[in-house]
């Protein structure tokens, strides 16, 4: 026969309570570790942001306003080196949007894809390798100190650090209690789809620095190479991205119907399309589909109809959404511009004044909007400092930008005095706006943020409750 294990009375019950307790303990820990976890990469994101805007108002928009100026007061585009507006150009396009990108990107995707034990200690190293990348080839470009090295030096770092970040975000599945939308189906296409383009730029840069280091006497890529290289670097990454978020907040920013998916993945099909034809040669083909692209994926995004709901504009400019639908007016006109620049651009002109719709009316636009709306929640749930100061910096930017959309054409094609004297004007304009954008943001991150928020995790999208 066999035996019955007999316990003392109360057993059962001391079993169950200590159960409960480690349970709760558990419980205990697992929400502690989320919380350090949360305040880990929001650390990271303030350092991405705070390096982004160094970039921008440092070696981006005041050494573009240096040239600038030094090209009004020659009359000639012709008298400044182009290593140093090639400079200018990638701490534009890489030194301030790619590293918001990638910061926002480690941030959001490591949240959405249960990344958080590590992905701020890949993110830290990422951004070591990334700001130093940057940093050497705008010194390699307007110094030429030593560049045959430094040059393909910053390229591998640049790629060095982006592989850290695709790897990341590439190799683990979203968890399983994720709830698919199409929506969000959407929107994530169009962010991969940034990401391959972004590392496409920059094996492209890597192999150009390589040849350049090479082959030529100074660190300056030939026009013909350079052309083609600004429409990957311009219509890539860069446009892909803001119409992927646009998709996922300007429903909510803006009080939009949900985008139209089907006409969304078609105009990303023509704007990779209109890269080819870039890419080989075709620049008359490649305007014309990007014109195509611009107006589709503005038409999907419901941007130029009118709100079913109130916009969401609490604790920020109530400029937002017109700026927001301003955006795209400069989208068509920069693709607009590359048509005619195609056909008739003698003397560069046309295609600065196209390449400056497209990265300062619309890429810089949406940054100061939406930017200053989202980056302050992903920094801790802080507030915006200043809405006034955001609403300002939005008309100087898109003034600065109306000034030197409109006078580049005709000072550079047709020799305009006037046109001289206002690019400068310009170039200043912008830059106070940048300025105050770059303050508004540095002072909404010196501020403590709400305790409340930083010690609890939050989940996307990242925003501050508004009505």
């Amino acid at each position: 026969m066999g035996r019955h294990r007999t316990f003392p009375p109360g057993a059962g019950d001391r079993s169950h309570c200590l159960t409960g307790r480690l349970a709760a303990e558990s419980d205990q820990m697992s929400a502690a570790d989320a919380v350090r976890a949360e305040i880990a990469l929001q650390k990271v994101v303030t350092a991405y942001v705070v390096t982004g805007l160094l970039f921008l108002v440092l070696p981006g928009t005041f050494l573009g306003v240096w040239n600038l100026v030094s090209i009004s007061g020659q009359h000639s585009p012709g008298t400044l080196s182009p290593a140093w507006l090639q400079a200018h150009g990638h701490a534009q396009l890489f030194g301030w949007l790619g590293t918001f990108i990638i910061g926002i990107g480690y941030y959001s995707l490591s949240k959405m894809r249960g990344l958080m034990p590590f992905g701020a200690r890949r993110a830290w190293t990422s951004w070591l390798l990334w700001t130093l990348g940057v940093s050497l080839r705008w010194v390699a470009n307007v110094t030429e100190f030593d560049w045959r090295i430094l040059l393909p030096l910053s390229a591998t770092l640049q790629l060095a650090a982006f592989a850290i970040f695709f790897v990341t975000v590439s190799r683990h599945k979203p968890a399983a209690s994720a709830i698919k939308r199409k929506r969000a189906e959407t929107w994530m296409l169009f962010v991969m789809a940034s990401t391959v383009a972004f590392l496409l730029a920059l094996l492209v840069n890597l192999g150009i620095a390589a040849i350049l280091a090479l082959t030529a006497a100074h660190p300056e890529i030939p026009h013909w190479l350079d052309q083609r290289y600004l429409f990957l670097a311009g219509w890539g990454f860069p446009v892909l991205a803001v119409w992927g978020f646009n998709a996922r907040w300007l429903p909510v920013f803006l009080g939009l119907d949900e985008p139209h998916d089907r006409k969304l993945r078609v105009a990303m099909g023509g704007l990779l399309a209109g890269l080819a034809a870039a890419a080989a040669g075709y620049f008359g083909a490649a305007t014309l589909l990007l014109f195509c692209a611009g107006a589709l994926a503005a038409d999907a995004l419901h941007v130029f109809r009118r709100s079913r709901k109130p916009a969401k504009t609490l604790g920020v400019s109530p400029l937002l959404p017109l700026f927001l639908r301003a955006a795209y007016v400069w989208l068509l006109v920069a693709a607009a511009l590359g048509i005619y620049a195609a056909c008739g651009d003698i003397h560069g002109g046309i295609w600065g004044a196209s390449r400056h719709a497209l990265t300062v009316g619309f890429l810089a636009t949406m940054v100061f909007g939406i930017g200053q709306r989202v980056l302050p929640a992903f920094c801790g749930m802080r507030v915006l400092f200043s809405k006034h100061l955001m609403g300002i910096s939005l008309i100087l930017l898109n003034a600065g930008c109306f000034l030197r959309v409109g006078s580049e054409i005709p000072a550079y094609e047709a020799n305009w005095h006037l046109g001289w004297i206002l690019l400068p004007v310009s170039a200043i304009t912008e830059l106070s706006a940048v300025t105050l954008f770059g303050l508004n943001m540095a002072v909404t991150l010196l501020l403590p943020p709400p305790t409340a928020a930083m010690r609890r995790p939050i989940s996307l999208p990242v925003l501050p409750q508004t009505s």
